[in-house]
């Protein structure tokens, strides 16, 4: 089974993900971030390929994406960080990049490097849905490799159904049409819209992102989904601690505090 719908089988509700750019700040640092996450207790993680035009992403995540691309960060030189990931990290590893670089990689070179690398999903966030299915879905059947689909409050609930239909994993909800950034609480609206999807009673599990900064906005996203994403917050904490150890014993804290 993969790794992302045994998670998700084993643990139903407080589902913790958490995101940050590879090659950032240090570019041979990806891997002891996961191993320090995974010893953290962190459920599941998001690696960011970093690409020059991050359109979803508020201003922390494009800067370490800035700063992972000058310091030498390529998606070849991610493959050859996760040659022998597995050996120490074993929860759910996905990777969230934009269809440019992935594209120029090539889309089937890149379900079978995950593949051969132990990564279970991708997040494309300018993958459209339509396409998604029609060029891209069989390929990543193929390998295995599950690809979450984004809704937010303006997808209709035709789309999200359908999206559930034909996806697998987890669906990632984003909070906010605006881009990621951290927040201290969520409004009445962005509750209501985290209550009418749980409503919705959808086959996939939900993960709530882009604005999980501390204990009000985690428990929002928990009270309605399985889980929630942090994803500029701990980019910002990994930059200024000392370790990764200490940049997830800092977002621990982060995350019990109002």
């Amino acid at each position: 089974m993969n790794r992302i719908n045994q998670l998700f089988a084993n643990k139903k509700d407080n589902v913790l993900s958490v995101y940050f750019c590879a090659g950032h700040p240090a570019l041979i640092g990806t891997v002891p971030t996961l191993r320090a996450l995974q010893d953290g207790g962190v459920d599941m993680v998001e690696i960011g390929i970093p690409f020059s035009d991050p359109m979803a992403d508020g201003p922390t995540i494009q800067d370490a994406a800035s700063k992972a691309l000058r310091n030498g960060m390529t998606l070849r030189l991610l493959f050859d960080q996760f040659r022998d990931v597995r050996q120490s990290v074993h929860i759910p590893l996905l990777l969230m990049g934009y269809l440019n670089v992935i594209d120029h990689y090539g889309f089937e070179a890149f379900c079978r490097q995950c593949r051969d690398c132990g990564i279970d999903g991708a997040i494309i966030p300018d993958l459209p849905f339509n396409l998604y299915l029609r060029d891209y879905k069989a390929t990543a059947d193929r390998y295995g490799l599950r690809i979450v689909m984004l809704i937010t409050p303006e997808t209709t609930e035709e789309r999200i159904r359908l999206i559930d239909r034909h996806t697998d994993g987890f669906i990632y909800q984003v909070s906010t049409d605006a881009t990621t950034g951290a927040q201290r609480t969520f409004g009445p609206a962005t509750v209501s819209y985290f209550k009418r999807i749980k409503e919705m009673s959808l086959t996939n599990p939900t993960l709530v992102g882009f604005g999980i900064s501390n204990k009000a906005t985690r428990q929002a996203a928990c009270s309605y989904a399985a889980g929630c994403i942090v994803g500029s917050k701990f980019v910002r904490l990994l930059e200024q601690a000392d370790s990764p150890a200490d940049a997830v014993a800092a977002l621990h804290k982060a995350l019990e505090s109002d």
